[in-house]
């Protein structure tokens, strides 16, 4: 249990450092937005290079932190429906799709992404965009945010077992859980709800 542990919490850190630095990439795609517009309005000129950078710069942030999103639990979920599930339920549920759907798909996403990027960064592949940038480094951020979702999906599948299992505090998934299902979880808040003893009725 302590080496599947501490493989886990290694896992965690190394997505949450690379989740919250290229969030930072969000700001600098604004800026070259609007310095590209700035420019383009102000000097009537242009350049694919930096309309190319933009979305570069916006599938880093996507790609990078798909990782970061699966591990603060903020990925996207029926809320209406998983809501109404106990806590042991929604960790069964997650630990059977992460294992029967989420792994394979992003297992086969990262082997098919290395021949895709490999193939690109040997040819030197440019855009065929006049000015345009290389190809190859955006290939390479599908390869890099599908490796860092395996590993995170290996984590969330190491802590929901050992959570099942006894082994884990049961509180240490609810961490990034959205904020309606952890105030419906919280015994204080669901004394205070309308109808409830002690809470303020219609």
């Amino acid at each position: 249990m302590g080496v599947l542990l501490a493989i886990s919490r290694t896992i965690d850190a190394a997505t949450t450092f690379v989740g919250r630095s290229v969030s930072w990439l969000i700001l600098v795609a604004i800026l070259v937005s609007a310095g590209n517009a700035a420019v383009r309005k102000a000097f009537d000129m242009s350049s694919n290079a930096f309309l190319e950078l933009q979305w570069y710069l916006f599938g880093a942030v996507f790609m990078l932190a798909a990782a970061y999103t699966l591990l603060r639990n903020e990925h996207i979920r029926i809320d209406v429906v998983s809501a109404t599930f106990s806590k042991r339920t929604r960790d069964w549920i997650d630990l059977v799709c992460h294992i029967l759907f989420l792994s394979p798909f992003v297992f086969l996403m990262a082997y098919l992404s290395l021949p895709f990027f490999l193939l690109s960064f040997r040819s030197g592949e440019n855009s065929p965009n006049a000015s345009g940038l290389i190809l190859w480094p955006a290939k390479f951020l599908v390869l890099a945010g599908f490796v860092l979702l395996c590993a995170q999906a290996i984590s969330e599948i190491i802590k929901r077992s050992l959570i099942l299992a006894g082994r884990l505090p049961d509180d240490a998934p609810t961490q990034g859980l959205p904020g309606s299902i952890v105030e419906m979880e919280d015994p204080e808040t669901m004394r205070r709800l309308p109808g409830r003893d002690g809470g303020p009725r219609a």
